[in-house]
């Protein structure tokens, strides 16, 4: 098994599975990567796909993820400026990876919700 305890902070910054994860299976950045599937969004597009997404987290999430090479961030000229957003390689290859999980999740969905509900009726007597 590969070690992922960690005794300190310092630790945790030097985990591969914390560094690299953390950076793209929380809501967001899955959502966002998700977004850019098909093809090149613009912002406003992506929120739009999304929806409850505020535009301070969704630019936060989009630089963090174009940081890390998962997306590319293209400026074109013109008037308006168009801004897109598209997948890379690297951002291709995590969602070929993360879309059977996602799959598994909405296969999954009501089993889960029937054992939270057990769970919550357990706690509750």
């Amino acid at each position: 098994m590969l070690s992922i305890t960690s005794l300190t902070s310092a630790d945790g910054q030097l985990c591969p599975v914390r560094r690299v994860l953390s950076g793209v299976v929380g809501k967001w950045q899955s959502l966002i990567l998700l977004s850019l599937e098909d093809e090149p969004q613009r912002f406003s597009a992506i929120k739009r796909l999304i929806g409850d997404i505020t535009q301070r987290v969704l630019t936060e999430n989009l630089r963090d993820l174009e940081r890390d090479g998962y997306v590319t961030r293209t400026v074109s000229d013109g008037s308006p400026v168009e801004v897109h957003y598209a997948l890379t390689a690297l951002g291709r290859e995590f969602l070929d990876l993360f879309k059977p999980l996602i799959g598994w999740a909405v296969q999954r969905r009501a089993d889960i919700e029937e054992n939270r509900a057990a769970y919550d009726r357990k706690r509750a007597d």
